[in-house]
């Protein structure tokens, strides 16, 4: 383990625990490197560890690929089930397409293709169908999404063998004309749904008055008769009380100027009732299907 391979500064053992760590647990390069630097004192640049890990790719691509490793995986399957997937991490570039097997759970290989034509699609699916050959296997069939290319090829190079869609295309699929629907039924309700905030204030105003009739204090007997200035006085703080009273029930007013004041069961169900409507209103609680 102490010979390093061709073109290398490290011997297999670090190449291997660099490949692994990036691999199998998914490190990423600066932590690759902080780890050998900290646990091994082995000192290697970001570069250097980006360029183990692209070699350790192409090693491990070359050794999935090898029909007497893929004859030993497969000793035991009696069939084989296969799926394609096109990823495009950005638009304009090349598209990846893999092939994939699922009963072992085993990447066939992946070829990034420029163009989505339906020619160049099939020459990937000429060679999925050469390397089942190779096996000697029979595909029990194939699972992708609904692209034209795929449906024709695979109909093309594998007549007879079941085509299914992938759950996940199909659930989309499946809720695009739901989303429509929900779209257009929310559209709908914008132009009817009026007067919720009306609705509010009013069930807020009625529980505001009961906390204040609950808070007030039983009558007593009239104070005693006062001279020309104090009932003076009192006139104008009976004013001042009626001024409040109005104040209280004008529109807009809340439960904010009597904390207290807690909705009955009934007005609390008003004001939930009127919160979803207004979540689904504004996009933040789901759509109204």
């Amino acid at each position: 383990m102490a010979i390093a391979p061709p073109r290398l500064t490290v011997g297999w053992d670090v190449f291997a625990w660099i490949g692994h760590r990036r691999f199998a647990r998914h490190w990423s390069v600066p932590q690759i490197c902080n780890e050998l630097g900290d646990s091994y004192a082995i000192d290697l640049s970001e570069d250097a560890v980006e360029d183990y890990v692209r070699q350790y790719a192409v090693m491990v691509a070359a050794r999935h690929t090898d029909l007497a490793e893929m004859r030993k995986v497969y000793s035991q399957t009696k069939s084989l089930v296969l799926a394609i997937d096109g990823l495009q991490p950005e638009k304009g570039h090349e598209t990846l397409y893999v092939v994939r097997e699922l009963n072992e759970k085993r990447v066939w290989f992946a070829e990034p293709l420029l163009s989505s034509t339906n020619d160049e699609v099939q020459r990937v699916l000429a060679r999925a169908h050469e390397i089942a050959e190779s096996l000697g296997i029979p595909v029990a069939g194939w699972i992708s999404d609904k692209q034209e290319a795929f449906v024709q090829g695979i109909a093309k190079e594998f007549p007879g063998v079941p085509h299914r869609y992938c759950d996940n295309h199909f659930l989309r699929d499946l809720a695009r004309p739901v989303l429509e629907k929900d779209s257009h039924a929310k559209v709908q309700m914008r132009r009817k749904v009026r007067g919720l905030r009306t609705i509010e204030q009013a069930v807020l105003r009625e529980e505001a008055k009961h906390a204040v009739s609950d808070e007030q204090p039983p009558p007593t007997s009239p104070p005693p008769a006062a001279s020309n200035g104090e009932t003076s006085a009192g006139t104008r703080t009976a004013e001042v009380s009626t001024r409040d009273e109005e104040v209280a029930g004008a529109p807009g007013w809340s439960t904010a100027s009597h904390k207290g004041a807690e909705p009955s069961a009934a007005g609390q169900l008003a004001l939930d009732y009127c919160a979803v409507v207004r979540g689904i209103l504004n996009d933040d609680q789901g759509g109204p299907l």
